[in-house]
């Protein structure tokens, strides 16, 4: 899918403002290496008169070069081509993602004193969203779970995957259920989660799990010490719930956190205003609840069981821009170890349940 010329004029231009990274739940210098490690190294090596952010997964174009390849899944970032002194970023199409990186390009460019109201983005309208959902092309209707999100290579090995349209699957057997574990190579972030929950649903699934990781707004939780569960989430549209594949058990766990979750459409609108307004909400990411929502109306189970990996109400030495330190690994490889012992104790009661 080729983007449109750079010079084109679009239905919906918006412009994108930056943050005021003074009053953010990050500090100035954990945020400033966090968006360093995201945006495009076009943005950083040269200043263009306009940037422009719409849908568009494209990997023709050029490619960051801090794009880590290290991992199976989510490690592609968003592409870029440029003409004279525009330069176009091209996402995989979502509306939550689109608006989010835009924020990261305008908030990047305002801290290193180089922002001068040059950033815009174009939401994609729903029917690109969804015709680029619609490239998954798995039948999970055989399959008693898919497993969806991060850390699939530790619970499914890292060979034998078949590859698709930006993601790729496999198949196991566990506790003498079959298991469908499917990873996107690019990001699904936000709005774009929910549409791979409702294809999944009309293409047959009866039960996804989501396996992430979340931000704590409760200042105890020390980030990569426990898990985060739940059956709700607090959105822009109102609380949504859904059918927890978990139930109880993952809550009767000692080291997995339950609680009221909130979807937030960027990390960059978590500020010190925001947080205030988060009186009883536990968990925070940009996913869940478009999953649960998509799961509710489908009519399907759905759960999340994400390690929690920084914390927004309290400044730990680890947060987002840190995540590769050799500790920070260490202790999210046992977590994701707990994760799939509680999928597979899970699975272990389903087979209980359908023997009676």
């Amino acid at each position: 899918m080729s983007a449109p010329a750079v010079d084109a004029a679009p239905a919906c231009l918006l412009g994108a403002s930056p943050v005021d990274f003074y009053r953010h739940t990050m500090s100035v210098p954990s945020l400033r290496r966090y968006l360093e490690i995201k945006v495009h190294h076009l943005i950083q090596d040269h200043d263009w008169a306009r940037i422009r952010v719409i849908g568009d997964y494209d990997r023709t174009s050029v490619i960051s070069t801090n794009e880590k390849n290290d991992k199976l899944f989510n490690w592609q970032r968003p592409t870029a081509e440029f003409n004279a002194e525009a330069l176009t970023v091209k996402c995989f199409p979502g509306v939550d993602y689109v608006h989010h990186y835009a924020l990261i390009i305008a908030t990047y460019l305002n801290i290193v004193g180089r922002y001068r109201g040059q950033v815009d983005y174009e939401l994609p309208d729903e029917s690109l969203c969804e015709a680029s959902v619609a490239r998954l092309n798995v039948d999970p209707s055989t399959d008693d779970l898919v497993v969806l999100g991060w850390g699939l290579g530790r619970f499914a090995g890292g060979t034998q995957w078949t590859p698709g349209h930006g993601y790729a699957w496999k198949r196991a057997e566990v506790e003498g259920r079959r298991v469908l574990y499917l990873g996107y190579l690019h990001s699904i972030w936000g709005d774009v989660a929910g549409r791979v929950v409702s294809r999944l649903a009309a293409l047959g699934a009866r039960r996804v799990v989501y396996v992430g990781k979340v931000g704590s707004l409760d200042s105890h939780i020390a980030p990569n010490t426990s898990l985060a569960t739940g059956n709700s989430s607090v959105m822009a549209e109102g609380r949504v719930s859904w059918r927890d594949f978990f139930d109880d058990l993952a809550i009767g766990q000692p080291d997995t956190c339950s609680g009221v979750h909130v979807t937030s459409p960027s990390i960059l609108l978590e500020g010190e205003n925001w947080l205030a307004g988060q009186h009883g909400h536990r968990f925070v990411d940009p996913e869940i609840g478009h999953m649960g929502r998509a799961a509710h109306a489908a009519d399907i189970e759905f759960g999340f069981l994400h390690v929690i990996s920084n914390n927004l109400a309290h400044a730990y030495p680890v947060d987002l821009s840190n995540e590769r330190l050799a500790t920070v690994v260490e202790r999210r490889t046992h977590l994701l170890d707990r994760i799939h012992e509680i999928i597979r104790l899970r699975l272990r009661t389903i087979s209980l349940e359908d023997a009676h």
